[in-house]
Formats: structure tokens, C-alpha cells, sequence
């Protein structure tokens, strides 16, 4: 089954019109190259996977093959072409530009620092990953929830093969791309971390403690954090900073991007395995905290918290204002003290609550309770 991810298309075109050369990240597998095939059905033929051996060797030569090419070009895979930037700044500053260049990569980190040094002024950057609630209608969130939003987990047919897609996902990432990439850990040391990391998922995070666990320094488990993050499969949720008189928490939090790879991370391979786990409340939230800044098209998010205990799960900018978001898988969800203290400390706008249930209803004028599956309507989630 194929689902239209028509807004990022849409935003994937006015990318293109507006720069001459469009970098999209997003995890392994998270439909990048079907997305740029579909750009290319009415534009140029030219598509290269640099992890075809065919097109490396022709790749060898890039300004040979890439000079003569006209439209839309579309380069997979690039980070397997690091050395390639400086020849795209070059075909960009032609005058007329007879070409758009889409690239494709799946490592974040290393791609936006090689492409910027490169194409400073010239480039755009889109990031996307599985698929959002908006995007797939026809699917309960619960599923969406428990799966993930891969599409060959999220569209699998049975929950068993659900299973196993996302189990050969951590597989073949720690085994194989890793090590592609050039990363010297042990794939047996990746999968401990990223496993150990789930048991984290939605927590401060500290160093200290995983490192003393796996008998490593601090600064190699900052590397294995970091590295994760640039596959694009963990998030580093760094914190706001308010001008406050209170102690802020300063660390970031941590979470696994996709809630289908934290369960299966996890070992939770039935929907009771996952309902009474502990981890329930902080799976809802880092599902929450992916999904609605995606869906609502939000692309700076943190979180807010102080050491007297004050928190708010997700802090996100909107038109020039600040509005919270707080995950709760509760059946009726009510005002916390945190949400009281987050209005006043933050002068946020307004703050919605985000739960599994079909009413909405507010709490007060400027905190509104609303069901997760707002977000696969064209209802707003903020200013009603």
C-alpha cells in the first residue's frame, strides 16, 4: 500500500524552487527514496544510489557524469560521497542553473557539517522520518503508536511481521550501516548502548551512569550518543532556558525516535507487554513529543523543566509565541502544578494536553485537553 506523504512533498518542491540544491535526512528506511521517486516521474530520469557499486565507479568522476545532467537530480545515499559537496557548489553557481539537486542521506551529523562548510547560501535542508498521524488516516494511533511509524513496520501484515521488519532494522544499523560509515564501535557495544538507551528513554541524561554500566569513559558513551543521534534514530531533547531566578535542569533528555524500535528495544512484543510496562507513560511521551511538533509543522521543540520539579513535556515556538505541550496517557487528565508554574515562569500562551481519549475539553482559558488524533485532522492543536 502506498500513502501520499503529500505535505512533505509539497514542502519538498517549494524547497526546490527556492535553492538549488535540497539535503533531506531522515532514518534508514524511512521512505526518503520513494518520496524523491516520486518528484522524478514528472521531472529528469537521474537518480543515483551510492550504494549501487555501479554508480560509486561512475561517481568517480562526478563532475563528468553530474556536468551535462538538467532538471532534477537526485543523489542517494551521499554520505557513502563526502568528497562530493565542493563539486555540487560548483554546479550550483552556474548562471542559468540547469539543474536542481535533491541529495539523500541518513546520517545527519556528519552530512549538515560537510554540506554547509560546502554549500553556505545554496542549500536547504528537510528532515523527515516514519510517518505521521496526518499522513496515515486510516490507521488508529494506537497502531501507529505501538508499530511505529516505519512504513514496512507500520503497514506490515501481522503484528509478527511488524516484529521481526524492526528487528532486522537494529540488526542490519548496528551490524552493517555503522559500520559503513565508518563508526570503529563493536556492533555488539551499539546495540548494548541504543538498548540501555531505552531503558532511559524520556530521562535526563547523564553520562556518569551508562558509562560506569558498560565499563567505558564518559566521553565514549557521549561519542555512542551522539553517533545514534546522526543515524537519526535517538533525539537529544535539549532544554528552554528562561531568565529565571529558579534552578533550570541544563541536560538534555533522551528518548528513541521511533516508538516501534523502542518497544521491540525493549522486548515488548504484545499490546499487554506494552500496557503494563513501566515505560508506558514514557513511550506516550516521546511518541507525543515526535509526533506533534511533525504534524504541526514545528521545527524548533525542547523541553522545560526546573530542580524544584517543575516540567512541561515539550516547549515549541508558534508564530512568534511560545505554547506547551504535555503527553499524559491517562483516561481524563487534569491542571498538574506544573502546568500552573510552566503559564506563569514561561508567559506561555497556551498549553494543550495530549491524550489517548476522544473528548476535548479545557481546563482553564489557556490549558485545553485534546485527543491524539487532533493531529490527524485539520483541526488546530493550538489557538481554538
Amino acid at each position: 500500500m502506498l500513502i501520499a506523504r503529500t505535505h512533505l512533498l509539497a514542502r519538498l518542491r517549494d524547497a526546490l524552487e527556492r535553492r538549488p540544491i535540497v539535503v533531506l535526512t531522515g532514518p534508514r528506511q524511512c521512505g526518503k527514496t520513494t518520496l524523491a521517486r516520486e518528484l522524478l516521474a514528472s521531472s529528469s530520469p537521474a537518480y543515483f544510489d551510492l550504494e549501487d557499486p555501479r554508480a560509486r565507479v561512475l561517481f568517480e568522476e562526478p563532475m563528468t557524469v553530474l556536468e551535462p545532467l538538467t532538471g532534477l537530480v537526485v543523489i542517494d545515499e551521499v554520505q557513502r560521497a563526502p568528497d562530493l559537496f565542493p563539486i555540487l557548489r560548483v554546479l550550483a553557481d552556474r548562471r542559468p542553473s540547469p539543474a536542481r539537486f535533491l541529495i539523500l542521506g541518513s546520517a545527519s551529523g556528519s552530512l549538515l557539517r560537510q554540506s554547509s562548510e560546502s554549500l553556505a547560501g545554496r542549500v536547504e535542508y528537510l528532515r523527515m522520518g516514519g510517518f505521521t498521524l496526518d499522513e496515515v488516516v486510516d490507521v488508529e494511533p494506537e497502531t501507529v503508536w505501538r508499530r511505529g511509524g516505519f512504513p514496512d513496520s507500520l503497514l506490515a501484515s501481522s503484528e509478527a511481521a511488524s516484529i521481526q521488519w524492526r528487528r532486522s532494522f537494529i540488526d542490519t544499523l548496528v551490524e552493517r550501516d555503522l559500520q559503513q560509515w565508518g563508526v570503529r564501535a563493536t556492533a555488539t557495544a551499539m546495540r548494548r548502548f541504543w538498548t540501555m538507551v531505552a531503558h532511559y528513554h524520556g530521562q535526563i541524561w547523564k553520562h556518569s551512569e551508562p558509562a560506569r554500566a558498560l565499563g567505558v569513559s564518559e566521553p565514549t558513551v557521549r561519542s555512542y550518543l551522539d553517533i545514534l543521534s546522526d543515524a537519526l534514530v535517538l533525539r537529544q531533547l535539549q532544554p528552554w532556558h528562561a531568565n529565571l531566578a529558579k534552578r533550570q535542569v541544563k541536560a538534555p533528555k533522551v528518548y528513541v525516535r521511533d516508538s516501534g524500535l523502542l518497544h521491540e528495544l525493549l522486548g515488548l512484543e504484545q499490546q499487554n507487554d506494552l500496557l503494563f510496562h513501566p515505560k508506558l507513560g514514557a513511550s506516550w511521551e516521546g511518541f507525543v513529543i515526535e509526533q506533534a511538533p511533525a504534524t504541526g509543522n514545528h521545527s524548533d521543540a525542547w523541553f522545560w523543566a526546573t530542580h524544584q520539579g517543575a516540567e512541561i513535556d515539550l516547549v515549541l515556538q508558534y508564530r512568534g509565541k511560545l505554547y506547551g505541550v504535555e503527553a499524559k496517557r491517562a483516561d481524563a487528565p487534569g491542571m498538574t502544578p506544573s502546568i500552573r508554574i510552566a503559564l506563569e515562569d514561561l508567559g506561555l500562551e497556551q498549553v494543550v494536553v495530549l491524550y489517548p481519549g476522544n473528548r476535548r475539553y479545557r481546563l482553564s482559558d489557556r490549558v485545553e485537553v485534546v485527543p491524539l488524533s487532533t493531529l490527524a485532522t485539520s483541526q488546530p492543536l493550538f489557538g481554538t
